[in-house]
């Protein structure tokens, strides 16, 4: 970004400030959410899945992946061998169903 656009928006914000525009908005108060893994996708794509989880619609692709740290966490502490081996399998399963659902995405949004 170049500095003047910078010190425009900068200058925006402090404005909105000023006039209260950002008193009672939705999240005031609490940390700002974690959208570190939408770091890699694009900006179309981040506005619509943003959207989508407001409206408490998201894609199965998402979905899944919430499914895979609980997943991924019955892995560490299994304490047997048959335990890790299950947790192995449903791992799998679930990276399989991720991957494919975003293949998936992909073509529909290439179209």
């Amino acid at each position: 970004m170049s500095r003047s656009l910078r010190t425009l928006v900068e200058r925006q914000i402090s404005k909105a400030i000023a006039e209260g525009q950002f008193i009672g908005l939705t999240g005031e108060g609490k940390p700002l959410p974690d959208h570190s893994g939408e770091a890699f996708t694009d900006m179309a794509t981040q506005v619509a899945v943003r959207i989508m989880a407001e409206a408490g619609a998201l894609p199965e692709e998402f979905r899944i992946k919430k499914l895979l740290e609980p997943a991924r966490q019955a892995f560490r502490e299994a304490k047997s061998e048959e335990e890790r081996r299950l947790a192995m399998a449903l791992i799998a399963e679930l990276e399989q169903r991720y991957n494919t659902a975003v293949e998936a995405r992909r073509r529909f949004m290439s179209r």
